[in-house]
């Protein structure tokens, strides 16, 4: 496909795309840069990273369509993106491929903005539920966390789901991905044997 006739397919979509190689952004539509409330010149031959709230999490969902593009065309995923003026929000993304082989070489995507909550997470996880989210990364169930804490399961169930609410994910793998991006306790918090920071907890795909 010509890059002039990509320009203008892009052009004229009425939901927010974008045309990027490498992860560049070479080209997208006015709705885009309103998405992220910036000028088109500001975003033409820039990298997505400038678009996430930080580094580490661009390359986290860098890793993860790589994984799940690969030898594919098409992906979707629901993401934390951030505006000029540092707001962030949800975003559900779409994404198509021209070379499934290498997925990122050549790619058009497709953001739509999405009511849900973005929370700092400060407000609502308490040193339990920090350790509790801590073991559900580790891969342990609510059996598992109830009897390592001396809780019930019905205890740990509600601490999750209170948490999976408020936050606005809807599975153990979105909240795993939110809860590795909430910034470690102070050196003065205490975690029972086995509970790893959130901070180090491995994005799993």
């Amino acid at each position: 496909m010509e890059s002039g006739f990509m320009r203008f397919a892009i052009s004229d979509m009425p939901v927010p795309m974008a045309y990027a190689t490498h992860r560049i952004i070479r080209d997208c539509n006015e709705a885009f840069a309103d998405l992220f409330e910036r000028k088109r010149d500001e975003i033409i031959d820039r990298s997505f990273a400038r678009l996430y709230p930080r580094v580490s999490d661009f390359v986290r969902i860098g890793e993860m369509w790589g994984v799940h593009l690969s030898g594919s065309r098409r992906y979707y995923d629901e993401r934390i993106m951030k505006t000029a003026g540092g707001r962030r929000f949800w975003c559900a993304v779409n994404g198509r491929s021209r070379t499934p082989d290498n997925p990122f070489a050549e790619a058009i995507y497709c953001f739509q903005p999405m009511i849900r909550p973005v929370d700092d997470g400060q407000s609502i996880l308490s040193e339990r539920r920090r350790q509790i989210l801590s073991m559900v990364s580790q891969g342990k169930t609510n059996v598992e966390i109830a009897l390592e804490l001396a809780l019930s399961k019905r205890t740990i169930e509600a601490h999750r789901a209170r948490v999976m609410r408020k936050v606005g994910v809807r599975n153990t793998a979105e909240l795993i991905v939110w809860f590795s991006k909430q910034p470690p306790l102070s050196n003065d918090a205490r975690w029972e044997d086995g509970a790893a920071s959130p901070g180090r907890v491995p994005f799993l795909v």
